[in-house]
């Protein structure tokens, strides 16, 4: 047998050619559906068919090998099934509702095409166009989106996603009408919310919990728990200097989700030729990282270049 190993060994040919396999890769996958892998090993998956009420994110792994984030409401499943792990979506788009997922929902933001995707050692990239679209029985598109998803590996299986949105305006101005549901919104998994699992909210300004960070401006809130019988991981969602709104007031509760709201002090009005351009960044991190090493983070963010171009 050693004899028939050995011979088969000698029996390869190298490929002076072949160029390195790089570290992040997107894969796409059947039911329009791209899982993104470090080192071969799956970090999160985008849904983007085109029979949603909009694309998401799920799972998002952390460094303990779990799911951070979860589908849906772990005590309301059914009022709040459009809390779909990692998303974006807003209440009021010129009246029409994008949030919800009940069936008279007016509004619904579809996948058009894909743009790109991109595999390096330094990130896998996932860019989408999609169209926000009044499904009141007249299936106009309000707002023409264009979408950059940048998964960014760091040590110990901790990563950075970046979310960079540009909104436009086909034909007449649209206005976000003001709420504090929208842009982006994270439901966690069970066990890391206050409630369920004993888990922690905190934010930029020393704040903690729900009482105290819920419809508070900050430049970043973190919800961190338990995860596994022995490890805890966290999320921190960081709003980027060059948003308009900065720093935004974010949507926290202490059942398991937080959100950044784009207009919870005022609407805001996208003119056709003036897009609106929006960077926000998920730090999926091993353990309660300290207020000191969120701050690093996020400083780190926000030299990352301008936002979309």
């Amino acid at each position: 047998m050693l004899a028939i190993l050995l011979t088969a060994a000698l029996a390869q040919t190298d490929l002076p050619a072949a160029k390195p396999v790089p570290r992040m890769q997107v894969l796409p996958l059947p039911d329009d559906q791209a899982s993104v892998t470090c080192d071969g090993r799956e970090i999160a998956r985008y849904y983007f068919a085109k029979d949603l009420y909009r694309p998401f994110l799920y799972p998002i792994i952390g460094p303990s090998g779990r799911s951070l984030t979860r589908m849906g409401h772990p005590r309301d499943p059914n009022t709040h099934s459009h809390h779909n792990s990692v998303w974006v979506s807003h209440h009021d788009v010129n009246g029409v509702g994008f949030w919800n997922d009940a069936k008279t929902s007016e509004g619904r933001i579809v996948h058009q095409k894909v743009i790109r995707y991109e595999d390096t050692d330094a990130e896998a990239l996932i860019e989408v166009q999609n169209a926000w679209i009044d499904g009141a029985g007249r299936g106009k598109t309000l707002l023409e989106e264009q979408r950059a998803i940048h998964f960014n590996p760091q040590d110990g299986g901790q990563w950075l996603l970046i979310l960079d949105l540009v909104l436009s305006a086909p034909k007449q101005s649209v206005t976000l009408g003001k709420t504090n549901f929208g842009l982006v919104g994270v439901r966690m998994a069970k066990t890391i919310g206050v409630h369920d699992g004993g888990g922690t909210i905190r934010n930029s300004e020393g704040a903690i919990n729900e009482k105290q960070v819920h419809e508070k401006a900050a430049r970043w809130v973190d919800y961190s728990g338990p995860i596994t019988p022995t490890a805890r991981d966290g999320i921190t969602l960081l709003d980027h200097p060059q948003n308009p709104n900065h720093p935004t007031v974010f949507h926290v509760r202490d059942d398991g989700w937080m959100g950044a709201a784009l207009t919870f002090s005022a609407p805001r009005t996208i003119e056709p030729g003036q897009p609106l351009k929006l960077r926000y960044g998920l730090w999926i991190h091993a353990g309660v990282a300290t207020s000191a090493a969120i701050d690093d983070e996020f400083a780190a963010f926000a030299r990352i270049g301008d936002v979309p171009k």
